[in-house]
């Protein structure tokens, strides 16, 4: 049995297909992990969820902002962007079912493996949070998306401000500080203040990524995350992102992981299909 994780898909159905091609896998054996954006952009976001399913438990996914974005959109919340490819899920006759299993998937879970913790986010994690912390908070957004006011959540759920995190936050702001960390976060402040603006590798003044902010309460667990695909693939300091700008003509990249070294740290192996000529 192997475990992979693997980055943004974006609806690239076909490149997902190469992927798992490349590393054999079998749902009977194996498991992959995805974390977040599975759908938009690409071009068969329906067949990507689609494939998700049929894999049933072989397929762990968490959610990512394109992912809440269908969800808003199918709920009359936001009109579609002009790069959306979203149409073929919501005309679907399998509609409901395709968004209730949508729904259905968190914002962050943990990975247990050779005696490990591996956490797995779409964006980012706050300073502050530990990652029991993250996977709690994750939880109270979880409840109201799979709940009867998943329609008045989506409507109150976007902006930028709170910016920043504090224990004493309620109702619509909390519930928009945990989805923005988890779903948006690239840059923030040693205080924990989020930035949003910054998409490339040019670090904003006042800013860092959130990774290397010093003495993050989540520093002594391995986090995998996607989101940014500026700064593809990264390995260094118990993180990895695996967002390697498949939609963007570059690749889809898959993890394994391998065992454990001396130091206590993952062993992994990586693996990836080109998308040059289309996704």
């Amino acid at each position: 049995m192997a475990l992979y994780l693997i980055g943004d898909v974006q609806g690239c159905n076909a490149a997902l297909g190469r992927l798992l091609e490349r590393i054999d896998f079998s749902p009977s054996r194996d498991t992959a992990c995805f974390v977040g954006d599975l759908v938009n952009r690409g071009p068969d976001s329906l067949g990507v969820l689609q494939r998700l399913i049929v894999m049933g438990d072989a397929a762990r996914c968490i959610l990512g902002n394109h992912d809440l974005h269908l969800l808003a959109v199918a709920h009359g919340i936001r009109a579609p962007h002009s790069g959306d490819t979203l149409e073929p899920i919501l005309n679907s006759p399998y509609r409901q079912t395709l968004l209730d299993w949508l729904r259905a998937q968190p914002l962050a879970r943990m990975e247990s493996l050779f005696g490990k913790d591996l956490l797995l986010v779409h964006a980012g994690v706050l300073p502050a949070w530990t990652a029991e912390k993250t996977l709690a908070l994750a939880g109270e957004v979880e409840a109201v998306l799979r709940g009867e006011g998943v329609h008045s959540y989506l409507q109150t759920m976007y902006g930028n401000v709170p910016a920043s995190w504090s224990d004493g936050l309620q109702g619509a702001d909390r519930l928009r500080v945990v989805v923005n960390a988890l779903t948006r976060l690239r840059y923030c402040s040693a205080e924990g203040v989020m930035e949003f603006a910054s998409k490339e590798t040019q670090v904003p003044a006042g800013y860092l990524p959130w990774f290397d902010v010093p003495g993050r309460a989540s520093a002594d667990t391995a986090i995998a995350f996607g989101h940014w695909a500026a700064l593809g693939w990264t390995a260094r300091n118990n993180v990895w992102c695996l967002d390697t700008g498949c939609v963007w003509g570059r690749s889809l990249s898959a993890l394994r992981i391998d065992g454990v070294d001396a130091s206590g740290a993952f062993t992994t192996s990586r693996f990836a299909v080109d998308c040059s000529a289309g996704c």
